[in-house]
């Protein structure tokens, strides 16, 4: 279960995005999973524009994007582990009577 809620604050939703950034160098999933959560908060909470000027807007719209592309590299990290920790074995048998 996650640990940020819908009442969380914008101070707790950096700390856990801080906590949680080195998902990969600790090799945890349950990481990634906090850090992605993370992410769709910080894209909820961030505003999409701002009114003080062009400059800023660009700001925002940049801080949005890369928040967009860890959010997807966290998720493409996760699923290339799973596919790597998969149950499942199979045995290339195709030459085994050559």
């Amino acid at each position: 279960m996650s640990t940020l809620t819908s009442a969380s604050t914008y101070a707790e939703v950096i700390a856990a995005y801080k906590d949680n950034a080195s998902y990969a160098e600790d090799n945890s999933v349950t990481k990634a999973r906090a850090f992605i959560t993370a992410c769709r908060f910080l894209l909820l909470m961030m505003p999409g524009r701002s009114a003080k000027g062009r400059q800023q807007e660009i700001e925002f719209t940049q801080n949005l994007q890369a928040i967009k592309a860890e959010q997807k590299q966290a998720s493409n990290w996760m699923q290339a582990r799973a596919s790597a920790n998969s149950q499942y074995h199979y045995a290339d048998l195709s030459d085994f009577r050559n």
